[in-house]
């Protein structure tokens, strides 16, 4: 089988170098849309207000061949949060399984499926700074990891070369208003529910591969759902201890991995 070149593989992570972008003055831009930026404010404040949720995500991310051809694959992303530092996400297909686990203190990967877990210790450090962090500093890169970021200065709106509502749609029996944006490097979409201020979907292309692949998510959310740490930390049971890897140095030799 041909192999694959990278994409964004199911992560919404912005790299450090976009992130840390020259500030534009989004008010005299007529590319920027003030109720755009407002939306996506909003949103973040929603997000950053949850104590604890949990999070069902369908989705599917393209593949670009050598050759060029895209695949499309579909997978779950599956979240549980609780509080600034803890959190569990499942990340399966069937290509591939994976756990993480994290305790404000150690982060836990786990294939389920092959029966190896491997973990990184003495990070003390909250799940937005992990998220943000682990991209570069472990090769570690969470699906989603905007939800961690939303509302916060690791996500500045004044990078934003274009912002604009697109319109309305109902997902899932949730109206939402769409809105799209562009910032260095990716054009990413968002619909987000009039009812809770919370993201239902997000899309992305990737402008750093000419194919442009694109990833995209479905959100289904659970608020009130009791969670416990319990749910949040791993149990070992028959599984073996092996040396941590960086993920990203290998994730495309995975590809074929149970």
């Amino acid at each position: 089988m041909h192999s694959l070149r990278r994409c964004l593989l199911g992560t919404l992570i912005l790299a450090a170098g976009f992130l840390a972008a020259p500030a534009a003055s989004a008010a005299a831009d007529p590319a920027i849309d003030p109720a755009a930026i407002t939306a996506v404010e909003q949103m973040g404040k929603a997000l950053r207000a949850l104590p604890k949720f949990a999070l069902t995500a369908s989705t599917r991310t393209e593949y670009v061949l050598d050759d060029g051809q895209k695949l499309s694959l579909a997978g779950t992303v599956n979240y549980k949060v609780l509080g600034a530092d803890h959190f569990f996400v499942e990340i399966l297909s069937d290509q591939q399984h994976r756990q993480l686990f994290y305790d404000g203190h150690t982060l836990t990967l786990y294939a389920p499926r092959l029966k190896y877990y491997t973990t990184v210790d003495n990070l003390d450090r909250s799940s937005q700074a992990l998220v943000r962090d682990a991209a570069t500093e472990l090769g570690v890169e969470f699906p989603l990891a905007d939800l961690f970021l939303w509302g916060t200065p690791a996500f500045p709106t004044t990078s934003f070369q274009s912002a604009l509502k697109v319109g309305s749609e109902t997902i899932d029996g949730d109206a939402t208003d769409h809105f799209a944006f562009r910032q260095p490097g990716v054009d990413w979409q968002v619909w987000i529910s009039r009812r809770t201020n919370l993201p239902r979907q997000v899309q992305i292309t990737s402008h750093s591969d000419p194919a442009l692949p694109t990833y995209q998510a479905t959100l289904d959310w659970d608020t009130r759902r009791a969670i416990s740490t319990a749910d949040v930390t791993f149990k070992p049971g028959d599984a073996t201890r092996i040396a941590f890897v960086p993920a990203v140095a290998v994730v495309d030799d995975t590809a074929g991995d149970r």
